[in-house]
């Protein structure tokens, strides 16, 4: 701890001193407009008694005080675009000190507070929400190998379809031993193309490096158009002394992007019985996973349901802590199975959509109407 703690103020001298070189002074807190001033350097006398030098030199230097830091409290010196080298708004110097992640520092993401400004907003949520669990039906899961699983055996077509595929990267980002990963050639040769309705929509995790561009090929081979990048910047405000550093990377990923594909012709202006646009936005702020751990975040299931009205859910590679009401999940992680077929396709007896109230109506963002002779969005 005392290591640690002169290391970080030598770090603060050194970036004192630059700060000096840069405005051009020789006092830094009466720059910065502090009340307590940096106290005078007095200059060493040139003739010294030799009986002083003498026991100068006999004083251990560890039993000397350290000099009290003076401290700012007004940066009005910096000018806009200088906040680089202002110690107090610094966040790429304070996450190389504290290991604190930027995006920790960013206001109002959870999904409780995020909304309490735009009240109706956060009731459109809420009625959407309500109308979700009243139309799910009870969680189904079913145990599988997908590398040998025929998922036309399933006999159903989805609305949505999850993938979170077990990638090679994540061992190295994550800390994940347990499992066993996928490379993306086999991830293509899923046929999520024959479990996917006419109208549906596909939403594929694909880490942060050279899944951005394999992934696209998987959604072309799936039948699959991309139409969103969906993204998760991590934060890591319980784990920011164990943030595992991939030995591939210069820099500290702290992102994951989840591509979503449309298949077939859907209109945000004519097809709102199936869909509802910008209810959500497309980036996530949220709490990396424990080191070996493969979840993702849950609001990525909010953002699909609000989404797509398909009742139709599958999730492709889902683990025990992911089992959720409205989905069937699929995958060799699961610890037992209650799928039944004729059960499943019982639920969707009175239809496979979740409707919507005249409420919801009225509060949804809508695209503008169509022009005479022109296309619709």
């Amino acid at each position: 701890m005392a290591s640690r703690l002169a290391e970080y103020r030598e770090k603060s001298k050194k970036r004192k001193e630059y700060l000096k070189v840069t405005l051009g002074v020789d006092n830094l807190a009466e720059a910065l407009g502090s009340d307590k001033l940096e106290p005078p350097v007095k200059k060493k006398a040139e003739v010294i008694k030799k009986e002083e030098d003498e026991k100068e030199q006999l004083e251990d230097v560890d039993t000397r005080k350290p000099v009290e830091e003076a401290e700012f409290r007004d940066s009005t010196a910096f000018l806009k675009g200088t906040q680089s080298l202002n110690p107090h708004n610094d966040y790429s110097q304070n996450f190389v000190d504290t290991g604190q992640r930027p995006q920790n520092f960013i206001r109002d993401t959870g999904l409780t507070g995020r909304f309490e400004e735009y009240p109706k907003l956060q009731e459109l949520i809420r009625l959407k929400d309500e109308l979700i669990s009243r139309t799910a039906h009870p969680p189904m899961y079913l145990k599988c190998d997908l590398e040998t699983y025929d998922l036309k055996q399933l006999n159903c077509k989805f609305d949505t379809i999850l993938i979170e595929p077990p990638l090679e990267e994540y061992s190295r980002t994550y800390g994940v031993t347990n499992t066993k990963f996928w490379d993306w050639d086999k991830i293509m040769a899923l046929d999520i193309g024959e479990v996917s309705s006419a109208r549906s929509f596909v939403f594929l995790w694909c880490g942060s490096s050279d899944g951005l561009d394999l992934g696209r090929l998987c959604l072309q081979n799936w039948g699959f158009r991309r139409c969103e990048d969906i993204c998760w910047i991590r934060t890591n405000n319980k784990n920011k002394d164990r943030s595992i550093l991939d030995p591939r990377a210069v820099l500290t990923r702290t992102k994951e992007h989840c591509l979503m594909g449309i298949k077939g012709t859907v209109r945000r202006s004519t097809d709102g019985d199936f869909i509802h646009a910008n209810v959500d936005i497309d980036l996530i702020i949220d709490e990396e996973p424990e080191p070996g751990s493969l979840d993702k975040p849950i609001e990525m299931f909010h953002i699909a349901e609000h989404f797509c009205l398909g009742r139709r859910r599958l999730h492709v590679f889902g683990r025990d802590s992911s089992i959720r009401p409205g989905w069937l999940t699929i995958g060799p992680d699961l610890s037992n199975s209650n799928y039944d077929w004729a059960g499943h396709q019982g639920y969707f007896g009175e239809g496979v959509t979740t409707g919507c109230t005249e409420r919801i109506e009225q509060l949804r963002p809508k695209s503008p109407p169509p022009k005479a002779g022109g296309r619709g969005g």
